[in-house]
Protein backbone atom coordinates (compact mmCIF):
# COMPACT_ATOMS: atom_id res chain seq x y z
CA UNK A 1 0.00 0.00 0.00
CA UNK A 2 1.12 3.53 -0.75
CA UNK A 3 0.82 5.59 2.42
CA UNK A 4 1.98 8.89 0.91
CA UNK A 5 -1.53 10.30 0.49
CA UNK A 6 -2.12 10.00 4.26
CA UNK A 7 0.93 12.15 4.93
CA UNK A 8 0.11 14.62 2.17
CA UNK A 9 -3.43 15.09 3.50
CA UNK A 10 -2.12 15.72 7.02
CA UNK A 11 0.49 18.20 5.82
CA UNK A 12 -2.03 20.17 3.76
CA UNK A 13 -4.38 20.35 6.76
CA UNK A 14 -1.82 22.45 8.68
CA UNK A 15 -3.17 25.61 7.07
CA UNK A 16 -6.63 24.73 8.34
CA UNK A 17 -5.38 24.43 11.91
CA UNK A 18 -3.46 27.71 11.76
CA UNK A 19 -6.64 29.55 10.74
CA UNK A 20 -8.90 28.13 13.47
CA UNK A 21 -9.96 30.55 16.24
CA UNK A 22 -9.59 29.26 19.80
CA UNK A 23 -13.36 29.53 20.28
CA UNK A 24 -13.95 27.16 17.35
CA UNK A 25 -11.41 24.67 18.69
CA UNK A 26 -13.17 24.60 22.05
CA UNK A 27 -16.60 24.29 20.42
CA UNK A 28 -15.43 21.27 18.42
CA UNK A 29 -14.06 19.56 21.52
CA UNK A 30 -17.28 20.19 23.47
CA UNK A 31 -19.33 18.72 20.62
CA UNK A 32 -16.95 15.78 20.38
CA UNK A 33 -17.36 14.96 24.08
CA UNK A 34 -21.13 14.98 23.64
CA UNK A 35 -20.95 12.80 20.52
CA UNK A 36 -18.75 10.27 22.32
CA UNK A 37 -21.39 9.95 25.05
CA UNK A 38 -24.28 9.72 22.59
CA UNK A 39 -22.57 7.13 20.40
CA UNK A 40 -21.36 5.01 23.33
CA UNK A 41 -23.50 2.00 22.28
CA UNK A 42 -21.87 1.97 18.84
CA UNK A 43 -18.40 2.36 20.34
CA UNK A 44 -19.03 -0.54 22.70
CA UNK A 45 -20.23 -2.70 19.82
CA UNK A 46 -17.10 -2.01 17.77
CA UNK A 47 -14.92 -2.50 20.83
CA UNK A 48 -16.48 -5.91 21.39
CA UNK A 49 -15.38 -6.86 17.86
CA UNK A 50 -11.80 -6.14 18.90
CA UNK A 51 -12.17 -7.93 22.24
CA UNK A 52 -13.56 -11.04 20.53
CA UNK A 53 -10.21 -11.52 18.80
CA UNK A 54 -8.20 -11.36 22.02
CA UNK A 55 -7.81 -13.88 24.83
CA UNK A 56 -9.18 -12.93 28.24
CA UNK A 57 -5.77 -13.87 29.65
CA UNK A 58 -3.98 -11.35 27.43
CA UNK A 59 -2.61 -8.52 29.62
CA UNK A 60 -3.76 -6.04 26.96
CA UNK A 61 -7.40 -7.14 27.26
CA UNK A 62 -8.31 -4.75 30.06
CA UNK A 63 -6.46 -1.86 28.38
CA UNK A 64 -8.43 -2.49 25.21
CA UNK A 65 -11.82 -2.84 26.88
CA UNK A 66 -14.26 0.07 26.83
CA UNK A 67 -17.22 0.39 29.21
CA UNK A 68 -19.90 3.03 29.67
CA UNK A 69 -17.98 4.40 32.64
CA UNK A 70 -14.72 4.52 30.72
CA UNK A 71 -16.35 6.27 27.78
CA UNK A 72 -17.85 8.79 30.21
CA UNK A 73 -14.41 9.41 31.70
CA UNK A 74 -12.91 9.90 28.23
CA UNK A 75 -15.61 12.48 27.41
CA UNK A 76 -14.92 14.23 30.73
CA UNK A 77 -11.21 14.33 29.87
CA UNK A 78 -11.99 16.02 26.54
CA UNK A 79 -14.01 18.67 28.39
CA UNK A 80 -11.10 19.13 30.78
CA UNK A 81 -8.86 19.89 27.79
CA UNK A 82 -11.34 22.61 26.78
CA UNK A 83 -10.78 24.29 30.16
CA UNK A 84 -7.00 24.31 29.78
CA UNK A 85 -5.27 27.53 28.75
CA UNK A 86 -4.17 27.46 25.12
CA UNK A 87 -0.42 28.21 25.10
CA UNK A 88 -0.29 29.11 21.41
CA UNK A 89 0.59 32.76 20.86
CA UNK A 90 1.84 33.37 24.39
CA UNK A 91 5.12 35.25 24.68
CA UNK A 92 7.90 33.36 26.44
CA UNK A 93 10.53 36.06 26.17
CA UNK A 94 10.54 39.69 25.10
CA UNK A 95 13.64 41.88 24.87
CA UNK A 96 15.23 44.74 22.99
CA UNK A 97 18.80 44.43 21.72
CA UNK A 98 21.41 47.19 21.88
CA UNK A 99 20.69 48.03 18.24
CA UNK A 100 17.00 48.57 19.17
CA UNK A 101 15.92 45.35 17.49
CA UNK A 102 12.87 43.99 19.29
CA UNK A 103 12.94 40.20 19.78
CA UNK A 104 10.03 38.07 20.96
CA UNK A 105 9.94 34.33 21.57
CA UNK A 106 6.38 33.12 20.96
CA UNK A 107 4.81 29.67 21.40
CA UNK A 108 3.68 28.15 18.09
CA UNK A 109 2.21 24.75 17.11
CA UNK A 110 4.62 21.89 16.48
CA UNK A 111 2.96 21.14 13.14
CA UNK A 112 2.15 17.52 12.30
CA UNK A 113 2.35 15.34 15.40
CA UNK A 114 2.21 11.57 15.11
CA UNK A 115 1.80 9.01 17.88
CA UNK A 116 2.34 5.25 17.64
CA UNK A 117 0.47 3.33 20.32
CA UNK A 118 -0.98 -0.07 21.08
CA UNK A 119 -4.25 -1.45 22.48
CA UNK A 120 -5.59 1.67 24.19
CA UNK A 121 -8.48 3.24 22.21
CA UNK A 122 -8.73 6.05 24.78
CA UNK A 123 -5.35 7.30 23.52
CA UNK A 124 -6.96 8.04 20.15
CA UNK A 125 -9.15 10.70 21.76
CA UNK A 126 -6.55 11.88 24.28
CA UNK A 127 -3.96 12.58 21.59
CA UNK A 128 -6.40 14.21 19.19
CA UNK A 129 -7.85 16.48 21.88
CA UNK A 130 -4.47 17.73 23.08
CA UNK A 131 -3.09 18.20 19.56
CA UNK A 132 -6.24 19.92 18.30
CA UNK A 133 -6.32 22.24 21.32
CA UNK A 134 -2.76 23.37 20.57
CA UNK A 135 -3.20 23.84 16.82
CA UNK A 136 -1.48 20.66 15.67
CA UNK A 137 -2.45 18.15 13.00
CA UNK A 138 -2.50 14.54 14.22
CA UNK A 139 -1.41 11.32 12.55
CA UNK A 140 -2.43 8.30 14.63
CA UNK A 141 -0.97 4.82 14.29
CA UNK A 142 -2.84 2.45 16.57
CA UNK A 143 -2.29 -1.28 16.92
CA UNK A 144 -4.28 -3.93 15.10
CA UNK A 145 -5.77 -5.09 18.42
CA UNK A 146 -7.89 -1.91 18.59
CA UNK A 147 -8.57 -1.52 14.88
CA UNK A 148 -12.39 -1.45 15.00
CA UNK A 149 -12.45 0.75 18.10
CA UNK A 150 -10.05 3.27 16.59
CA UNK A 151 -11.87 3.37 13.26
CA UNK A 152 -15.19 4.10 14.99
CA UNK A 153 -13.65 6.79 17.20
CA UNK A 154 -11.96 8.58 14.30
CA UNK A 155 -15.20 8.40 12.32
CA UNK A 156 -16.93 10.29 15.15
CA UNK A 157 -14.11 12.85 15.21
CA UNK A 158 -14.41 13.35 11.45
CA UNK A 159 -18.19 13.75 11.69
CA UNK A 160 -17.74 16.41 14.37
CA UNK A 161 -15.10 18.26 12.34
CA UNK A 162 -17.32 18.27 9.24
CA UNK A 163 -20.18 19.67 11.32
CA UNK A 164 -17.95 22.71 11.91
CA UNK A 165 -16.77 22.81 8.26
CA UNK A 166 -13.24 21.79 9.22
CA UNK A 167 -11.02 19.63 7.02
CA UNK A 168 -11.23 16.12 8.57
CA UNK A 169 -7.59 15.54 7.60
CA UNK A 170 -6.52 17.47 10.70
CA UNK A 171 -6.60 13.95 12.17
CA UNK A 172 -5.44 10.96 10.12
CA UNK A 173 -5.63 7.34 11.24
CA UNK A 174 -3.12 5.13 9.47
CA UNK A 175 -3.98 1.50 8.65
CA UNK A 176 -3.12 -0.86 11.49
CA UNK A 177 -0.62 -3.02 9.60
CA UNK A 178 3.07 -2.90 10.55
CA UNK A 179 4.09 -1.59 7.14
CA UNK A 180 2.36 1.68 8.00
CA UNK A 181 4.72 2.09 10.97
CA UNK A 182 7.74 1.75 8.70
CA UNK A 183 6.28 4.31 6.32
CA UNK A 184 5.61 6.68 9.20
CA UNK A 185 9.15 6.37 10.51
CA UNK A 186 10.39 7.41 7.07
CA UNK A 187 7.89 10.23 6.45
CA UNK A 188 10.61 12.87 6.38
CA UNK A 189 9.25 16.30 5.51
CA UNK A 190 5.70 15.35 6.48
CA UNK A 191 5.88 14.63 10.21
CA UNK A 192 7.38 17.16 12.62
CA UNK A 193 7.18 15.15 15.85
CA UNK A 194 6.84 11.39 16.25
CA UNK A 195 6.03 9.93 19.68
CA UNK A 196 6.17 6.18 20.36
CA UNK A 197 3.82 5.26 23.19
CA UNK A 198 3.89 1.62 24.19
CA UNK A 199 6.17 -1.27 25.05
CA UNK A 200 9.94 -1.20 25.40
CA UNK A 201 10.11 -3.03 22.08
CA UNK A 202 8.25 -0.19 20.40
Amino acid sequence: MNYLHFFEDAKSAQQTMLALPKQTINAVLIDLANEIRQQAPHLLEENRRDLSRMSLEDPKYDRLKLTIDRIGSIANDIEHVVQLDNPIGSIIENRVLENSLHLSKVRVPLGVVSVIYEARPNVTLDVFSLCFKTGNVTILKGGSDAEYSNLSIVKIIHQTLKKHNIDPSVVVLLPSERAATDALLNAVGYVDVLIPRGSHQL
